[in-house]
């Protein structure tokens, strides 16, 4: 089953200690930030990430790009982020798709919820990113780890043949 989280970006950068400090100064600071921690977390967990950010008091059409293969999604005039989001869940919602929506807004998340999209709040999803963060930095550091026993870097594959080898089995 493919996963799909949709995030609503200014929702995370209001909530996350973090990105609300550096928004305070410098608000394509915080949004660059969050694109790069969703970045990492659909590397880390295979989903499909969408972040959308509210456009809707900026006239013009919307835009859509990608970014560290996250898709950003900017409202168009006089759209919300709630409302685009809604959208997506409705144009994405299948049999083999499972939709998650990252907000604390209540409201949207008992839409979102009927729709048949799972919730997920700000600080849930902080909490899952701070989870990944920490497993991809074990990860990092296993992989130094094994290098460092090597001249040259092995695939794990390589390393289970060679092991197997070594211990005599074939």
């Amino acid at each position: 089953m493919k996963d799909i989280l949709l995030v609503d970006g200014y929702n995370m950068i209001g909530d996350w200690p973090e990105l609300k400090k550096i928004k305070d100064h410098d608000l394509a600071e915080a949004r660059d930030l969050l694109i790069e921690k969703m970045a990492e977390y659909q590397a880390f967990k295979g989903w499909e990430v969408k972040v959308v950010f509210d456009a809707h008091m900026v006239p013009g059409l919307g835009k859509n790009y990608n970014n560290h293969l996250v898709d950003i999604i900017y409202t168009r005039e006089n759209e919300t982020a709630d409302e685009r989001i809604e959208k997506l869940v409705g144009e994405l919602k299948n049999i083999e798709t499972r939709i998650h929506v990252a907000t604390s807004d209540y409201a949207e998340q008992t839409l979102t919820f009927g729709s048949g999209a799972l919730r997920k709040s700000a600080r849930e999803l902080r909490i899952e990113m701070q989870v990944v963060e920490k497993n991809i930095a074990k990860e990092v550091e296993q992989q130094s780890a094994q290098e460092k026993l090597s001249n040259f870097p092995l695939s794990e594959e390589m390393a289970e043949i060679f092991d197997k080898w070594r211990r005599g089995h074939r």
